[in-house]
């Protein structure tokens, strides 16, 4: 009994370890296409539109409300402490730190990753995937690299719009609908936010984020088994293991970047 369980437990750290070197592998393999991609930068282009574009309203919507929530929540914050002129600093670098790249990439996993893991695995499931490797056709370079680099492309303009929007809903909440004074609002932006440390790093975050989700959402869809039920399974493992990456990263990135 004790021989059978170990030898269990052998072949399934076995089998697990060879899981992380294919994948480990085939993330260098779409690091390495992209001289090759960028000559081709069409079919890039396609995926930024069909990830970014069709992506951008559920973005600016979400990023205008949770402005209009951290206007609301930030004002009766700091009118405690009397302090209700830096709701415009407080909102813009929650946004721009870690509200913008975070939600942006959960959302993003939401409706983009699904619709990557979704899309390679039918094609696998229709054996397109194996009809262009016998045509000699590298599935990784035609399929997977153009989507993975519009991902990671797309990303961090969409962390930006949900950021502008962000802040623009805060604006609306603090200024037009509570009263604070907009000039007091704007100025506290202006003088508190730092380009380089603030805006900089919630462009790094959600820059490693878009590594993050489409090569997850990729590689769901490439190693699903060719079934309805192997196509459905890999869609709710990329939403969760996306989204616990991106929490993670993101606590990994916070200690990094605020403590050095």
């Amino acid at each position: 009994m004790m021989a059978q369980a170990l030898r269990d437990l052998g072949f399934a750290v076995r089998e697990k370890l060879a899981h992380i070197g294919y994948g480990a592998r085939l993330f260098v393999r779409l690091l390495w296409t992209l001289k090759s991609s960028l000559q081709r930068f069409g079919l890039i282009r396609d995926q930024i539109h069909f990830l970014g574009n069709y992506s951008l309203v559920i973005i600016a919507f979400s990023g205008l409300f949770v402005g209009f929530v951290f206007g609301l929540q930030g004002y009766y914050t700091l009118q405690r402490y009397g302090s209700s002129e830096a709701l415009g600093l407080l909102v813009a670098l929650s946004l721009v730190r870690e509200l913008g790249p975070v939600v942006t990439a959960l959302l993003f996993a939401g409706r983009a990753g699904t619709s990557l893991t979704a899309e390679i695995g039918l094609m696998k499931a229709g054996e397109q995937i194996s009809v262009m490797e016998m045509m000699a056709v590298d599935p990784v370079l035609r399929v997977l690299a153009p989507r993975f680099w519009g991902g990671v492309i797309a990303m961090p303009l969409l962390a930006a719009v949900f950021s502008a929007m962000g802040i623009v809903g805060g604006w609306v909440v603090g200024v037009v609908m509570i009263g604070v004074d907009s000039g007091s609002f704007w100025s506290q932006i202006q003088g508190g936010v730092d380009v380089w440390r603030d805006v900089g790093n919630g462009i790094i975050k959600s820059i490693i984020f878009g590594f993050t989700v489409t090569y997850v959402a990729l590689l769901q869809g490439y190693v699903a088994q060719a079934t309805p039920e192997g196509v459905a399974a890999a869609t709710t493992r990329t939403v969760v293991m996306a989204s616990l990456s991106v929490l993670v990263m993101d606590f990994v990135l916070t200690a990094m970047m605020f403590t050095i």
